[in-house]
């Protein structure tokens, strides 16, 4: 672990970081990274948050933007919307916004297209 921000501190500004850190305070403005964030239980944000990966238990005024995975664990409450292509939701975490998951949609398509075209070349092998 790169950085500590410990209950019971507060954090206003624009936090940039590599390796993995973590939120057990208060932090108030936008977080970019490619590496992991950990926000514990005590973690109160009020952010835009681009990072790598999130695993997140606190309380979140925001949105989140993750090329890897999420993972919210309870208790966490999370008031936003959530773009990653992987999420993992404990029950007892509570969202209110919009889950966005690049690619899945996509990779779903694909797959329905694939197997209608596989459907239609074996019913034309039969006429």
């Amino acid at each position: 672990m790169k950085a500590f921000l410990g209950a019971g501190s507060q954090f206003e500004g624009k936090l940039s970081f590599s390796e993995i850190v973590r939120l057990d305070g208060a932090f108030r403005g936008e977080i970019e990274s490619s590496d992991t964030l950990i926000v514990g239980e005590s973690g109160e944000m009020i952010a835009e948050v681009k990072v790598g990966s999130l695993i997140f238990s606190g309380r979140l005024e925001g949105n989140v933007t993750a090329t890897g995975k999420v993972e919210l664990r309870a208790p966490a409450v999370v008031e936003g919307n959530i773009t990653t292509p992987l999420l993992e939701v404990e029950p007892g975490v509570r969202i209110n916004g919009q889950i966005i998951m690049p690619g899945a949609a996509q990779d779903q398509g694909d797959e329905v297209s694939r197997k209608k075209k596989e459907s239609q070349g074996k019913n034309e092998g039969k006429s």
